[in-house]
């Protein structure tokens, strides 16, 4: 299957399951879910594969059991391209449009450590400063959760305490309701933003392999 971009109906159906997430609207619905949003996903991550990897498309459904929110089914599709533990490229769908991202979104304390000795050391350290600099400049946001004091083991006075307080890292852009989601030019925006992503991506990948 070819990318052609996500239909309208692909945010207008999450526009509807964010008022009415029940399984009969589901059931009613699933075959926009399945042509309108899974196939254009499937199609979009197949053509990126050859040069970033095969991605996982996630489920639609909801981990219930400890949640205190009961609703169902997701009110976005992600797909996630990973190099790491919980590292690698990602792309989304939602009512919101499109928003893409990469980086290191979830770190166990044992990653987190190697993460933090590379953020510590003074060569490591400011290339993934100058990495981050560079994603501000092209327009990307640099986020993740964070520390609110210095971690256990760092100088709060370290010049790059900012950076160690953080317990994931990530890039990201969002397309929102851009026109060109609809079409193919999608795949060339999240290609080129990927790749843009690689460098960040890759440190994070460097520490933790």
């Amino acid at each position: 299957m070819t990318f052609e971009g996500f239909p309208v109906a692909a945010l207008d159906f999450y526009d509807d399951l964010e008022v009415d997430n029940t399984k009969s609207f589901w059931d009613a619905h699933k075959a926009t879910y399945d042509n309108d949003v899974k196939a254009p996903m499937v199609a979009l991550t197949d053509a990126l594969a050859q040069e970033f990897g095969d991605a996982k498309i996630f489920r639609p459904y909801r981990d219930v059991r400890f949640a205190k929110d009961k609703t169902p089914y997701k009110t976005h599709q992600g797909a996630f391209v990973g190099v790491a533990p919980a590292t690698g490229y990602y792309v989304e769908v939602s009512a919101a449009g499109v928003r893409v991202g990469g980086g290191t979104y979830h770190a166990e304390s044992k990653d987190l450590a190697l993460i933090r000795e590379g953020m510590a050391e003074e060569k490591a350290g400011k290339r993934l400063e100058r990495i981050l600099r560079d994603l501000e400049r092209g327009g990307f946001e640099i986020g993740g959760e964070q520390l609110k004091t210095a971690p256990r083991g760092y100088d709060k006075e370290h010049p790059r305490i900012g950076l160690l307080r953080h317990k994931s890292l990530l890039g990201g852009k969002k397309y929102g309701f851009e026109p060109f989601i609809h079409t193919p030019e999608l795949l060339d925006r999240v290609r080129h933003d990927w790749r843009k992503l690689r460098p960040l991506v890759g440190w994070m990948e460097d520490q933790l392999t």
